[in-house]
């Protein structure tokens, strides 16, 4: 804790002055008007962030990504999806303490600001005291000093009078003048009286002016070390997250380091492999060439029954009623 520079630099010679306490007001309000725009700035930064997380998370989520991949960069690439999630999910907490961190500067403004009140109701009762004694006394100084001209006019005529003959006429100046210096002589005593009121007054102003300092300088300091803190905390936060994603990627990059381009293509080609024969070259065929029957170009050829030997003729006996002999045809009977 500082030593206390509040109640030494905000006075003012001019007793009716609230400058140097009007000064410090107006830094506290500074001060909590600052505290709420952190607050507002929080809760904006954690709708950005629980957008942004959402925005993502609903990426992750919905939007295809190689789902096509197949072996270790298909494994690889379900890593990232998680990854992507975990990130996402990050950023919508991040929101969440974010506009936790707000609720507490909240707090914190609001109890500053009625433990502010308290010294300020007393501080307006003083200030008005003491303005309302002010001008009791210089009233009480004006009625004084007039009564003090009355008294002197009053010396004055009597002294004129001196030579008069008229006794009766003397008699009310010397009357006039008595009342006179009655009325000076109460006006004294009134004016002193409000002197001396209004300079306890201004003792008691004064003694809650500088308590009024001191709790005003240690609110202060309060209020900075507060924001300091918050704003540490909310950049540490943010530092965090960049961790916190940054360890989620590298998982992503340990999975990438495990893809293999060989694996990946020798898994293709034994899951989707179609022969290992290509086709035969197509040969040129003569139309006049007795192979022209063969098979269609491009086609695998089967037996060549060209090649083989005549077809062997049924031989018809006695005995096989199936078969019987016309002019050297061969009917068969159904």
């Amino acid at each position: 804790m500082t030593r206390s520079l509040f109640k030494g630099n905000f006075w003012s010679a001019d007793i009716l002055s609230t400058i140097g306490y009007d000064s410090i007001i107006q830094h506290l309000n500074n001060g909590r008007k600052n505290c709420k725009e952190f607050e507002d700035f929080l809760k904006e930064r954690a709708a950005i962030e629980e957008r942004y997380g959402r925005d993502l998370l609903s990426l992750s989520r919905k939007k295809p990504c190689g789902q096509s991949e197949i072996n270790t960069l298909k494994r690889a690439l379900e890593v990232f999806k998680q990854q992507v999630d975990s990130v996402a999910q990050c950023h919508i907490q991040l929101a969440q303490s974010l506009r936790e961190e707000a609720r507490k500067m909240e707090e914190f403004r609001e109890k500053q600001k009625l433990q502010r009140k308290k010294t300020e109701l007393v501080m307006d009762a003083v200030h008005k005291q003491k303005s309302l004694q002010f001008k009791k006394t210089m009233d009480a100084k004006k009625n004084y000093e007039q009564k003090c001209r009355d008294k002197d006019e009053a010396e004055q005529a009597v002294n004129r009078s001196a030579n008069l003959v008229n006794q009766k006429q003397q008699e009310k100046l010397f009357v006039k003048l008595a009342t006179s210096k009655t009325a000076v002589e109460d006006s004294d005593k009134a004016y002193l009286l409000h002197v001396s009121t209004l300079d306890k007054v201004r003792e008691e102003w004064q003694s809650e002016h500088i308590k009024a300092c001191e709790v005003f300088e240690a609110q202060e300091c309060e209020r900075i070390n507060f924001f300091r803190n918050a704003l540490w905390l909310h950049v540490n936060q943010l530092s965090q997250q960049c961790v916190t994603s940054d360890e989620m990627y590298e998982k992503v990059r340990k999975s990438l380091e495990m893809c293999s381009i060989q694996k990946d293509i020798e898994y293709f080609v034994n899951q989707r492999k179609t022969g290992q024969i290509p086709p035969a070259p197509i040969m040129y065929e003569n139309f006049y060439s007795p192979q022209r029957n063969a098979a269609p170009p491009g086609k695998a050829t089967g037996p060549n029954l060209a090649r083989r030997g005549p077809l062997p003729i049924p031989k018809s006996s006695p005995d096989d009623p199936d078969y019987a002999l016309v002019n050297d045809y061969s009917l068969l009977y159904q």
